[in-house]
């Protein structure tokens, strides 16, 4: 294309993205303009709620461009263009300036090919500059000479540009492998097993903004919750949904979630913990609810003016069989107990010829002597409290353990000096799984439409039944790798997975190609998976810049100011018994930073002004914390010491793993020539 007509082109671009900021400003001004007129508070509170979601959906940031993409269709499909960006925007006839990219007619930017084009002529793809259009770059779909496969420079720009701060959207870099994924119906549970630097959290996040789009009513309605494995990753991913558009999602952990049922202050030894973590365990605590159930030995007597209305021992019996066979939870069955005793009770009264109105079931259920007589037979269950006796009694526990547990696990799980009552108790993050489950039993829990999991191979089997109760009646997307699973009571495989989120029909996707993680560095890692995940196939970096891996014993502050002087964030890795020194040292070189996991602020030599992790060049990252996350350049610091610091040997490896693929364009591992064997092997460069 000649220069002039190509800066031409590009002349017309950029009028196109001033008209379409100006119309999203008109967009969000009339929204902003429009007024509340509603029959009564509540509706009124609803239609606000509406108003001010819908004003967020319309902000606009003029550092991220509202368009990244063109579609060019051929005449055969009318010859339309569309622009392609992160929202809708319209002028005010109606007509689109930009399509959302979850739209349909926008799926084709990410899988056209010219094999299979879609319908498009053309696709242009966007160089942008904080905010502004730089450039552009088209590929003739059309042209039968030209093959598949060629790589777009705008594409790998945008993929490996350095970067500060929280986790980005990829939308404008989605894959047609990730992209299947994300478009993929409402109703499927999708596992995406996958390497690092394949894209999967982001996947998930665009799946979530994609079903929140394309299923508006019903997503908003019954709600979607995206569930990180710490507090320091959500905040990390906390702009990905709200760049798209969308602040429907609830964003929390697990141990969020089952804190309802109390204060978690307790730790335990990873075998316990394990152990209670088991999907044996929900056997046993169903035992346990259902235990509490008694047999009648006298019967039901009513007092109700001079006559006296009973009901039999064997009758009650039966009334309990009954209700037990429905399969009901423990609590509802308790309330249909009340009423089928009630019932008998109305029956013989009728019998009697006493007319009674439509309120009468109702009355005699609520009864004194119904209600003593229910409890007595079908009593009431608190959860912490039946968890306390399980722990504290060990012949209670033998009982409701009996052919589930050996007795040497029910030795371990016997606390060796309980506590005096559940409010005493210094409750584990295991431990409130497990009232989550007892809770379950007894009221079902509410289930949302979909839920988001990331670092799902870390959780443990009752962990994966807490969330997929909570998707009971919905699906989940569920992110991981098998490579990087650190805990004890980590799943093995993903069809365990399914089966204890009580969803076997779930399909799994495997993610190998690497867009993130230079290849030199992934090569390097890679060197782990035979020990710690046979069974895997290795990530693929398909970038064209290999990056940089260095193997140094030279001072860790040299390595860390090295990585300043270059663009994008740094993250410095340790050991977590590392931090603190780490910490000192820091401030010592005069080093501003942050601490991963730390809300409180920035810690630096020279000033004390409120930073929050990400929001620095430069992250101290406990090796503990650091799934999910990604720096442009990475100094890890002593891996001996991080693989050290897990209680077993291939746990650490699992875990230096995961450390080692942190980095999008440099890595620099400093030790002491002590690195793991497993890491022995030619190609990376010594200092």
């Amino acid at each position: 294309m000649p220069a002039a007509l190509s800066e031409a082109e590009l002349d017309k671009e950029r009028a196109h993205l001033v008209r379409a900021r100006e119309e999203l400003a008109r967009m969000r001004e009339r929204t902003a303009a429009l007024t509340v007129h509603a029959g009564d508070r509540i509706s009124a509170e609803v239609l606000e709620a509406t108003l001010a979601r819908r004003m967020a959906q319309l902000a606009d940031d003029p550092s991220v461009p509202l368009f990244f993409g063109r579609l060019d269709h051929d005449e055969q499909t009318g010859a339309e263009v569309f622009h392609v960006g992160r929202r809708h925007v319209s002028d005010t006839a109606g007509d689109p300036l930009v399509v959302d990219w979850r739209a349909p007619v926008s799926a084709a930017f990410y899988r056209a090919t010219r094999q299979d084009p879609m319908g498009v002529a053309v696709r242009r793809r966007y160089g942008f500059a904080r905010g502004v259009l730089t450039g552009f770059e088209d590929e003739v779909l059309s042209d039968p000479a030209a093959t598949d496969g060629e790589s777009s420079e705008i594409l790998e720009q945008e993929i490996e540009r350095p970067r500060t701060g929280p986790m980005r959207d990829i939308v404008a870099t989605i894959q047609p492998e990730q992209d299947a994924i994300v478009r993929s119906d409402l109703d499927r549970t999708v596992v995406v097993q996958g390497a690092p630097g394949t894209g999967k959290t982001a996947v998930g996040l665009h799946r979530a903004a994609f079903l929140l789009y394309a299923h508006r009513e019903q997503v908003t309605r019954r709600g979607m919750t995206v569930v990180g494995p710490n507090a320091s990753f959500l905040r990390y991913i906390r702009d990905v949904l709200p760049a798209l558009g969308e602040v429907d999602a609830t964003q929390t952990t697990v141990e969020a979630l089952v804190s309802a049922h109390g204060r978690l202050r307790g730790h335990e030894p990873a075998e316990v913990a394990r152990l209670k973590g088991d999907a044996r365990m929900a056997q046993v605590l169903r035992r346990a609810i259902w235990s509490h159930l008694a047999e009648p030995d006298e019967p039901l007597v009513l007092r109700r003016g001079s006559r006296r209305w009973r009901v039999a021992a064997h009758e009650a019996r039966d009334a309990v069989a009954h209700v037990v066979s429905r399969d009901l939870r423990y609590d509802a069955g308790r309330e249909q107990l009340r009423y089928a005793l009630a019932h008998r009770i109305l029956q013989q009264i009728e019998a009697s010829g006493d007319a009674l109105d439509d309120r009468a079931w109702d009355t005699l259920a609520r009864t004194k002597v119904v209600q003593d007589y229910t409890a007595a037979l079908w009593p009431a269950v608190v959860p912490p409290r039946l968890l306390h006796r399980l722990l504290a009694d060990p012949e209670y526990l033998a009982r409701m353990s009996d052919g589930v547990l050996t007795a040497a696990e029910q030795q371990a799980l016997v606390w060796t000096t309980p506590p005096r009552s559940p409010g005493a108790a210094l409750w584990t993050l295991a431990d409130l799984v497990l009232i989550d489950e007892l809770a379950d039993l007894l009221e079902r829990a509410p289930s949302v439409a979909h839920v988001v999991v990331d670092e799902a191979q870390d959780l443990s089997p009752m962990m994966l039944r807490a969330l997929g109760r909570r998707a009971r009646t919905g699906s989940l997307t569920v992110l991981g790798d098998l490579a990087q699973a650190t805990t004890p009571w980590a799943v093995r495989s993903w069809s365990d997975a399914l089966e204890h989120l009580a969803k076997p029909d779930g399909h799994v996707e495997q993610l190998t190609a690497g867009f993130r993680v230079p290849g030199d560095v992934i090569e390097f890692a890679a060197r782990l998976l035979p020990r710690i995940a046979p069974e895997l196939a290795p990530p693929v970096a398909v970038r064209r810049a290999r990056g940089e891996l260095l193997l140094t014993t030279a001072p860790t502050v040299e390595l860390v100011r090295a990585a300043l002087a270059r663009d994008g964030s740094v993250g410095l890795i340790v050991p977590d018994a590392a931090v603190v020194p780490a910490r000192c040292w820091l401030a010592a070189a005069g080093l501003a930073f942050a601490v991963v996991g730390e809300e409180d602020g920035r810690a630096t030599a020279q000033q004390h002004d409120s930073a929050t992790e990400f929001d620095a060049r430069l992250d101290l990252v406990p090796a503990s914390l650091v799934k999910g996350l990604e720096f442009d350049h990475v100094v890890l610091d002593d891996p001996a010491g991080i693989v050290a610091g897990e209680a077993e040997h291939e746990s650490g490896l699992r875990r230096l793993y995961v450390c080692l693929t942190r980095a999008v364009t440099s890595l620099a591992v400093r030790h002491q020539n002590d690195l793991p064997a497993e890491l022995s092997g030619p190609g990376a460069e010594a200092a």
